[in-house]
């Protein structure tokens, strides 16, 4: 990534060791997307009442977990045992005062195209060294990676590197972080993990506190994530802008609702004063000025998820619709997921699973399919992508897919994990996305085909850090645009912490 487009981040870093700080031991402010056990914990509790907080934005802060679990939790301990015994693991690891470094090498014989929540490698190979640093007010992380035939042509990356401050009870900051909005763990229809994350300013609730005012106290805990970044990858416009914004509430125990906007404009050639914004975030689009003159290309979604208590375990229904952004309507051309998760305690240990159904062909689910709409835009013609791949569906446009996928957490580490998937994609079988740089490897499918998809993982600590398997096999070989991925894949990662 070319040195021009961390300035923002560099002077900020610059400025905090320009005013000095000591180093001790590690910590990191929040809880990153890709985590599955923490998610399995966060949730579990959610459901169970003993977490009234929101669990469908990641990344999740600390501070929240550390100060927001209800002592409740004390007298369900048949329950939530081992998602409180991980949450402390991780606590007493991750959220302290001072600074902490971890290594990671992995690689994969191929980069997938199906990708959820718990984000496999992508590369061919890695090698990651990530330091971070913690004080009461700042935070601190930067990870150098070098990656062997990337697909996007960049080998030196600085991915998960940030500066964060926290200032009542906002946090600030600017770097390159994955996130995941929405309540879905195979996909999310508005922004997920599944591309390289866009370098941003951002600023987010600290802990999701409940409004104190009587006429407000209806919304319950809330929360607020506001992101502006530039995309750095070769575009048919070059150099856009994506503003992100998120707001979640939770009005009654187990029901989270979350409200998302997503907006790219600007780039070369194109307006970025004040008004082209105002337009933007008011829905003035869709040929509303004129051919070639929308202010922008934007997305709009809503997701609900209701969690309960059933016996021991929980279970929850969830939704989520991502449309077209309009003025003065409700978003247009829409895709839709659902799903339904579930907890359970075979053997005397925890699993997690779900059933997810996504389809992302324009107003194929309840009307007349759009195809070629969805991720694309009329100006934005490399559409809603970074690096080659979808920042939101690892399934992409035009596609149909439903999965069933289950995690397995053993008290001693160990994980294991697997889903299967049956996916129509590329409904018409048409590409309309123009690629214009020949170094990036486009996770677009070619052509209309229906494939299944078998993903098995395992995961287990090591006297000298973590290993991480995965294996990935369809029942076909998939044909992207830019070439066809073998029917069987592996992948490995190794980390450790000192």
């Amino acid at each position: 990534m070319p040195s021009k487009h961390w300035t923002l981040v560099g002077g900020a870093v610059a400025c905090l060791i320009a005013s000095g700080f000591t180093a001790t031991i590690q910590a990191s402010p929040w809880i990153e997307p890709g985590d599955t056990r923490a998610r399995f914990a966060l949730q579990k509790l959610a459901d169970r009442g003993h977490f009234d907080r929101t669990v469908s934005t990641w990344p999740v802060m600390w501070s929240s977990v550390a100060k927001d679990i209800n002592a409740s939790v004390t007298s369900d301990a048949t329950a939530t045992a081992g998602a409180m015994a991980y949450l402390r693991a991780e606590q007493s690891a991750q959220f302290s005062d001072g600074t902490r470094a971890e290594i990671t090498l992995a690689g994969s014989s191929e980069q997938p195209l199906v990708q959820g929540f718990d984000g496999t490698p992508k590369d061919e190979g890695l090698a990651r060294l990530d330091l971070q640093w913690q004080g009461q007010y700042w935070a601190l992380g930067l990870s150098p990676t070098i990656v062997a035939n990337p697909t996007d042509d960049e080998e030196y990356r600085y991915d998960g590197s940030y500066l964060a401050a926290t200032f009542g009870n906002w946090v600030f900051g600017a770097g390159a972080i994955d996130r995941w909005w929405g309540p879905g763990w195979q996909s999310s229809l508005i922004l997920s993990n599944n591309a390289r994350p866009i370098p941003a300013v951002w600023l987010n609730r600290k802990r999701d506190l409940a409004p104190s005012s009587k006429w407000l106290s209806w919304i319950g805990p809330w929360n607020f994530t506001l992101f502006a970044g530039q995309f750095q990858d070769e575009r048919v416009i070059n150099n856009p802008k994506l503003i992100g914004m998120r707001f979640t509430f939770r009005p009654v125990q187990g029901l989270d609702i979350g409200l998302s906007r997503a907006i790219m404009f600007g780039g070369e050639g194109r307006p970025e004063n004040a008004s082209t914004i105002w337009d933007a975030l008011i829905g003035k689009e869709n040929g509303q000025q004129g051919e070639g003159l929308d202010p922008g290309n934007q997305l709009g979604s809503a997701d609900i998820r209701y969690g309960f208590a059933l016996g021991n375990q929980s279970l929850g229904l969830y939704a989520q619709m991502m449309g077209e952004d309009e003025a003065g309507a409700f978003p247009a051309r829409k895709s839709w997921l659902l799903g339904a998760d579930w907890t359970s305690g075979l053997f005397n240990t925890d699993q997690q699973w779900f059933l997810e159904y996504s389809n992302t062909t324009a107003d194929d689910f309840l009307g007349d399919a759009m195809p070629n709409v969805t991720f694309e835009h009329s100006v934005y013609n490399t559409g809603y992508r970074h690096h080659g791949r979808n920042l939101a569906s690892s399934f992409e446009g035009d596609a149909e897919a439903i999965t069933l996928g289950a995690f397995q957490f053993f008290d001693n580490g160990t994980n294991l994990s697997a889903s299967v998937s049956y996916a129509e994609l590329n409904s018409d079988g048409q590409v309309r996305t123009v690629m214009p740089d020949p170094g990036v490897t486009y996770f677009i499918p070619a052509i209309n085909e229906k494939v299944g998809v078998l993903q098995l993982g395992y995961g287990t600590p090591l006297p000298f850090g973590r290993l991480e398997l995965n294996v990935r096999g369809t029942d076909k070989k998939i044909e992207l645009v830019g070439g066809e991925l073998d029917q069987w894949s592996a992948s490995a990662s190794w980390r450790y912490r000192f």
